[in-house]
């Protein structure tokens, strides 16, 4: 995970980048003045009876279907949304810490800055955002602090491989080898980058490999998974990353509030089974639940997570049509997790000897010296959050990310203790070896100990489908056209899909992009409905 902007920007890229290709079609009027949301010029149904009221089944409420809700609501449909939790945001959840600061449990960032509608309503909430304009502060395997210029050095050169792997990607990926992989590109690039000729080439190569292995943190999986033909598709919407310091809790009342206001809410009701309108005489669609309830609505969208459907497509009937069906198969599905551990100080924001802090990143490369804990030398890397409020409004926590083996072996281990306080020792233990490393750091400071930890369990999470997002494997073959086999759905049927795995190209595993995913659903769901008024 990193502040750094993953997208190009430049005119003439945008003219071949299918990415923007893509949103051109999905997005009408992308960059012009207040295109963000079609809630502000909303296809009006004037010729929808008052007494003809389409009514919406909508499975899940995470920001998808919120935002499929509100489109809906404002045109006159009747909306019920079923929800498999005792709450509504799916992914975007907040717990408080010991220390009672809020966090996010689901998303934590907001994906580019420009024409993005999560960002209007950032700021239309004046919710708290944070960047860090810091130095890198990188430790090497052996524990050894990396000099500012030459952390900085490595970091600029891995992003600039990632850049030129996007636009590899996006110019040669009919031809590329499905089964080359982002790490592939990386080993090739970096042998072009530090020549033999330079001076300890070697240990610049492996170090500036290891940098690149914390890509794995933007997408839930190892390096030498990702597709390099599809990682065009990684790109994301132009401007900053930036962190959502306040949380995203007011965002997600603001999006909340119309269905709350005008839905049908069905809390803790788990679907079980979705019968299209060719199942039956009705010609509507009939959703059973685990406890035996049935609904039955003139369309369904399902907003479940790529990973419930990967695990569930036999609750459709009849089946989903083959080609739906093998893309939600064939799309990855990453395991991103984090660990929030706090202290009664950010003592990290205090220089140490050699006058260095902590202001944003800090990342352990490929660990020798946790061989207890960390024998297969899993990254780690942290966002600290102390500095990212004035005065004392900070907070004294640092956020760890993790992916792949490194997150089930963490889970899977928390999952088997029984009570907080050893759950809190054993993440204690685990990450002591890397906040030991920061500055002014001091074992004998009962400032420097922490004082409660929170982990999650996206992979333990059934209604999440035991992951995160979308992301795109070695082997993949037609990414792009598997995402579009999604966006589709299956209208004929009356079920359609939306969620993060199915936005445009350039918001794919974003808060962003599930909300347009919703905002578009309902719009073909409202023009299909007036074909068939005034038809």
């Amino acid at each position: 995970m990193d502040a750094y902007s993953m997208s190009v920007s430049n005119a003439a890229w945008k003219k071949t980048s299918r990415i923007y290709q893509d949103l051109r079609l999905t997005r009408p009027g992308i960059g012009s003045p207040r295109m963000m949301s079609i809630m502000d010029r909303v296809l009006q149904l004037e010729t929808l009876s008052p007494s003809r009221r389409p009514h919406v089944g909508i499975v899940g409420a995470g920001f998808a279907g919120l935002r499929c809700a509100d489109v809906l609501l404002r045109n006159g449909f009747r909306v019920t949304i079923l929800e498999g939790r005792n709450r509504l945001g799916g992914r975007v959840w907040q717990e408080r810490l010991p220390n009672g600061h809020l966090i996010d449990v689901g998303a934590n960032w907001i994906h580019g800055t420009t024409d993005n509608p999560i960002m209007d309503l950032v700021r239309e909430t004046r919710t708290k955002v944070g960047d860090w304009d810091a130095h890198s502060y990188v430790f090497d395997e052996e524990g050894q602090l990396l000099p500012k210029e030459e952390g900085e050095k490595y970091s600029t050169l891995m992003w600039d491989i990632i850049q030129d792997a996007f636009e590899y990607s996006n110019k040669y990926g009919l031809d590329i080898d499905p089964d080359k992989s982002l790490l592939d590109f990386f080993q090739e690039s970096v042998v072009k980058r530090i020549p033999n000729s330079e001076e300890g080439f070697e240990r610049k190569r492996k170090i500036l490999l290891q940098m690149a292995e914390l890509w794995g943190n933007f997408v839930g999986s190892p390096l030498n998974t990702q597709s390099l033909k599809f990682f065009w598709l990684e790109e994301c919407i132009e401007g900053e990353n930036l962190f959502c310091a306040g949380t995203y809790s007011k965002v997600l009342e603001k999006v909340a509030q119309p269905a709350i206001d005008g839905a049908d809410i069905r809390y803790q009701t788990r679907v079980a089974q979705i019968h299209g309108k060719s199942i039956g005489q009705t010609g509507t669609v009939k959703v059973q639940t685990t406890d035996g309830q049935i609904f039955e609505f003139d369309e369904v969208v399902v907003t479940c997570p790529l990973g419930w459907l990967k695990q569930n497509q036999q609750a459709f009937s009849p089946p989903l049509p083959d080609r739906l069906n093998k893309a939600i198969q064939n799309i990855g599905y990453g395991n991103l997790e984090k660990v929030y551990i706090s202290f009664p100080t950010a003592f990290w924001l205090t220089p140490s000897p050699s006058g260095r802090t902590v202001q944003g990143f800090c990342q352990w490369l490929a660990p020798k010296y946790a061989s207890d804990t960390n024998p297969r030398r899993w990254l780690a890397e942290v966002v600290e959050l102390g500095s990212l409020g004035a005065g004392n409004n900070g907070d004294p926590t640092l956020l760890f990310y993790t992916f792949g083996d490194q997150s089930r072996h963490l889970t899977s281990t928390l999952r088997s203790l029984s009570t907080q306080k050893d759950r809190e020792a054993f993440l204690f233990d685990h990450f002591r070896a890397y906040f030991s490393r920061l500055p002014s750091y001091d074992p004998t400071n009962p400032a420097c100990q922490p004082t409660g930890a929170f982990a999650t369990d996206w992979s333990g999470d059934e209604l999440s489908g035991n992951g995160s997002y979308a992301n795109f494997q070695v082997g993949l073959r037609e990414g792009d056209k598997d995402i579009e086999a999604m966006r589709r759905g299956v209208p004929a049927e009356g079920i359609w899909l939306a969620g993060e795995h199915t936005a445009p190209f350039v918001a794919l595993g974003t808060v962003t992009g599930a909300y347009w995913s919703g905002e578009d659903v309902a719009r073909r769901i409202m023009e299909r409905e007036k074909k068939r008024v005034v038809g």
